[in-house]
């Protein structure tokens, strides 16, 4: 990225990032249309938003329940310590994990935040005994079921 600052974007690259966020499905004619500009203005400003890493990437959000993912699980990790080799060495572990969705170092009770998706409460018993706890350089963790998503993948506000 060359320079991700908000004061390298004008107004309409503003428009431009806001609407795809809430539709990224839209073509180049609707959204130059909705931002009030040409076709080729909108295909140039959306190609620079990319390259310049603005947008990082456009994807379809799946119903997690509908593909027999439907419970959330958030996981507190603490590691044995606190060097950069044995962060690498989680980080990389957890990296090829496919039901970890997401994975956050944190400051606080946890070293780590991790967010994991599962099928239920007894396939994330497997995946704890399994692999969380086989992590490299995991003490502790502490595990929190989510009973009900709030609000989850909110747009960013700019």
């Amino acid at each position: 990225m060359k320079d991700s600052s908000a004061q390298a974007l004008d107004r309409t690259d503003l428009r431009i990032l806001r609407a795809l966020q809430g539709d990224g499905r839209l073509t180049n004619a609707e959204l130059a249309a909705r931002v009030n500009v040409s076709p080729a203005t909108c295909h140039r400003r959306t190609q620079r938003l990319f390259d310049e890493g603005f947008i990082t990437g456009v994807k379809a959000q799946v119903a997690p329940a509908a593909v027999g993912l439907g419970a959330l699980v958030m996981v507190g990790v603490v590691l044995d310590r606190s060097t950069p080799e044995s962060f690498g060495a989680f980080e990389g572990a957890v990296a090829g994990m496919k039901e970890v969705l997401d994975c956050n170092l944190v400051a606080g009770d946890f070293d780590y935040l991790i967010k994991v998706r599962v099928r239920d409460m007894a396939d994330f018993n497997r995946l704890h005994t399994r692999q969380l706890i086989a992590l490299p350089g995991v003490r502790q963790i502490r595990t929190f079921f989510v009973i009900k998503e709030v609000k989850e993948n909110e747009p960013l506000s700019f």
